[in-house]
């Protein structure tokens, strides 16, 4: 029987984004996945707060933290890893080896030779398959491609964060047309995360709950194989295909994308300083569509 770790949940309302902290009760030792460096749009000012409830976790629950790890690089949200290892002493922070490929994409889009495409951000670049425990629970690293090239799922005893690879089942999936993304890439990423064991529990990256209601973060294989909208038993590979990309040409961009992918395909860090301190956003004009309305 996988081994359990105790998982807690961080919402982000915002932008819909949910953090986690695991950790091995046998051990008190953790890691944090996604964690969100708050972002003001209007004013382009960061802030700490999501990022500081999550230290005053794991100093209130005494847990050990060895790893931050991102999913992938975020379009929603900019990254607080960098922060976070700071404030923890220099805790290592990791990515899927692929993120390579995104920088490569943004750095064209952005025209913007300065921004690294080598994923040397990073403490570590994690393969399909590679493996790490956080005290006595093994994490086997999924790439799960399909929101973007660099996706990947962590899989820690019993429990797997998915991210942007899946959402609650009544929400069902998410998007897949950001640069690099592919719908059928997306369809064979969840039936790899649908072939784990039934009673797995499967910690998604966001829900958009109605104002006042509790977010939910967590719905087992099983549970999703049932009752997911997208990508139940009984759904086809071309009938999701065909929704998803339906879907997806009606979404607008996320709020904070442009300014977000320069932060995060930098591991959570700032556009570097001019001359006398200041930084900047670069943001290209004309390169999306507006969504079809309707």
């Amino acid at each position: 029987m996988a081994q359990s770790p105790i998982v807690h949940s961080f919402f982000d309302r915002p932008t819909g984004s949910l953090q986690y902290v695991f950790h091995d009760p046998a051990t008190m030792r953790g890691a944090i996945v996604d964690p969100v460096w708050d972002f003001c749009p209007r004013a382009a000012r960061t802030g700490t707060a999501n990022a500081d409830r999550i230290l005053a976790h794991v100093r209130d629950q005494g847990i050990g933290v060895d790893w931050i790890l991102d999913t992938h690089p975020h379009a929603d949200h900019f990254s607080a890893a960098v922060y976070l290892s700071q404030q923890l002493g220099g805790v290592p922070r990791a990515i899927g080896e692929k993120v390579s490929q995104v920088q490569a994409i943004w750095r064209r889009l952005y025209d913007d030779d300065r921004l690294p495409q080598d994923g040397s951000p990073w403490d570590r670049l994690l393969a399909d398959g590679e493996t790490f425990s956080v005290g006595t629970i093994p994490v086997r690293v999924m790439l799960s491609p399909g929101h973007t090239l660099a996706s990947v799922t962590y899989v820690a005893g019993d429990a797997a964060f998915v991210h942007d690879t899946l959402m609650m089942p009544a929400a069902g999936s998410s998007r897949a047309d950001f640069p690099g993304g592919d719908a059928g890439m997306l369809w064979d990423s969840i039936r790899a995360i649908l072939d784990l064991p039934a009673e797995t529990r499967l910690f998604v990256g966001h829900d958009y709950p109605p104002k006042g209601a509790e977010p939910s973060c967590m719905a087992t294989v099983a549970e999703q194989r049932a009752t997911n909208r997208h990508v139940r038993d009984g759904i086809g590979r071309d009938e999701f295909i065909a929704l998803r990309e339906a879907r997806d040409r009606t979404l607008p961009l996320p709020a904070q994308m442009l300014y977000a992918l320069q932060v995060n395909l930098r591991g959570g860090r700032l556009p570097e300083p001019n001359a006398g301190g200041q930084r900047f956003f670069k943001v290209p004009a004309d390169l999306f569509e507006m969504p079809a309305m309707g």
